[in-house]
């Protein structure tokens, strides 16, 4: 049996109360590449900041759909997601001659808005259809 470490009053491993804390740091990156991408600000982070954001973004919202599997088998996933979508919203930017940063950002954070949104409106759908059948 392993040892676990707790450092806190309330006998939790560490790890457990810092993931909300990471995933809000995450989110933040992710939101600040975004932006400085789409506003074109000029920034030494704005590289590494918008590269996280193009990968963590679909990678979240394809993690979103796929609860039902166990947690390795979803990052695989999600991680192959998100290189074919930023794969084929470059290849449809560079086949339409639309090609552009701002665009680029913009079309993958509508994909991953809609990819994150589709279990929602999928969970909420089926309750409703439950409601209605006795």
């Amino acid at each position: 049996m392993q040892p676990t470490h707790t450092d806190n009053a309330s006998g939790h491993p560490i790890g457990k109360e810092s993931l909300p804390l990471l995933a809000g740091a995450a989110v933040g990156v992710g939101g600040v590449g975004a932006v400085l991408a789409l506003a074109d600000i000029a920034s030494p982070v704005r590289a590494p900041f918008t590269f996280f954001f193009l990968l963590a973004a679909p990678a979240a919202a394809l993690a979103a759909g796929l609860r039902g599997l166990d947690p390795l088998s979803r990052a695989v996933v999600a991680v192959g997601g998100t290189v074919v979508i930023d794969l084929l919203v470059a290849q449809g930017m560079l086949a339409l001659h639309m090609w552009s940063v701002r665009g680029g950002v913009a079309a993958v954070a509508a994909v991953s808005a809609v990819l994150f949104l589709l279990p929602l409106v999928r969970h909420s759908r089926g309750r409703a259809e439950r409601r209605r059948t006795p």
